[in-house]
């Protein structure tokens, strides 16, 4: 139902032309404006404000006092107060606030002598639809690989997880994709374990992929273990080192002085 920009300002008075007074209980009705609606429709994004109109009817020869209020929404009437001349009509403008949810309110009408009348008002909160997904606190232990996995939009989602590693020589792990059995709600967050035995003797990078409909998707990663390697590599720059502090040493003394003799140096080896 299109809205207009909201003015809150009551519209002109109406003369009515004869129709019999039974047409509305006590001589006064209230409805929706226009034609053939039976109740008021808003729909719009949570926190906007949103316009419709309220029909009043006077149907009698005396004038009517009417009071508005909403009850269920957060409603604001142009005039809260009207005084109805005899058999005349009149539409005053309402704002109401899209709620968060769906749901249903009421318009009620009541005049001096207590008699009141009500019109349902149906609200539907048009959410935007957004899929996010986010893998957070991946971490791997000694038997398994623990992560979460939090819903940051506004559909349900069923996520489909992919995990790989790869270590110094090759991939060590290559798990096909596979969807989680129950749905994550918007805003749901999830802790969950994937079985594996960490080797121990590699350095292994660990890299998890999450996919869901609506383009959904996050990527996270952690290295784990050094394995056997970082010591080696070291121990075998520092044995190079060595070696070449030898044999330049060694050469020095290889090179006679012009006023030295010649002295023969037995070359023993690197020492590490």
């Amino acid at each position: 139902m299109p809205f207009a920009r909201p003015v809150l300002a009551l519209a002109l008075l109406t003369l009515l032309t004869a129709t019999p007074s039974a047409a509305a209980a006590d001589g006064w009705s209230v409805a929706p404006s226009g034609e053939g609606r039976p109740a008021f429709y808003a729909e719009g994004e949570p926190g906007s404000v949103l316009q419709d109109t309220v029909a009043l009817t006077n149907r009698t020869r005396r004038p009517v006092d009417i009071a508005l209020r909403a009850e269920g929404a957060d409603v604001t009437f142009a005039d809260a107060s009207v005084r109805l001349p005899p058999r005349t009509r009149t539409e005053v403008p309402f704002t109401v606030t899209a709620p968060d949810a769906d749901g249903t309110a009421e318009i009620v009408a009541r005049d001096a002598d207590g008699r009141t009348r009500r019109v349902d008002l149906h609200l539907r909160a048009a959410v935007p639809t957004v899929a996010a997904l986010t893998v957070e606190h991946l971490a791997v232990h000694g038997d398994r690989i623990t992560y979460e996995l939090v819903n940051r939009g506004t559909t349900p989602l069923a996520p489909t997880v992919a995990l790989r590693a790869d270590g110094l020589f090759g991939r060590v792990l290559d798990r096909a994709p596979r969807t989680l059995p129950h749905p994550l709600a918007p805003g749901e967050r999830r802790r969950l374990a994937e079985p594996w035995d960490r080797p121990a003797l590699d350095s292994v990078e660990v890299r998890l992929t999450v996919t869901a409909a609506g383009g959904a998707r996050d990527t996270a990663s952690v290295t784990t273990g050094s394995g056997p390697w970082g010591a080696g590599v070291a121990g075998a720059a520092v044995a190079a080192g060595g070696a070449l502090f030898v044999v330049r040493r060694r050469r020095r003394r290889e090179t006679p002085a012009a006023e030295s003799p010649c002295t023969e140096v037995e070359l023993t080896g690197a020492v590490s």
